[in-house]
């Protein structure tokens, strides 16, 4: 996301603090704060899919391989 957006996700929120904001600027913040999230949540998505469990014995094991062995151990 770019430096500008976020710099204005904080002005309005220090304005919504401050003194409220217009219904026009709710519904921008309500789509900065969306569009902000989806990209957290594509981020911290890529880097789960690379994080990777070492063991004591040092063997090694993939995030998702180790949730695909949990949901099977479950079941």
């Amino acid at each position: 996301m770019e430096k500008e957006k976020i710099a204005r996700i904080n002005a309005l929120a220090k304005k919504a603090k401050a003194e409220g904001l217009t219904p026009t600027e709710l519904e921008e913040q309500k789509n900065l704060r969306a569009e902000y999230i989806a990209e957290f949540r594509t981020s911290f998505t890529g880097i789960l899919e690379n994080t990777v469990i070492q063991y004591p014995d040092g063997s090694k094991q993939s995030l998702p391989d180790f949730r695909d062995t949990q949901k099977k151990e479950k079941k």
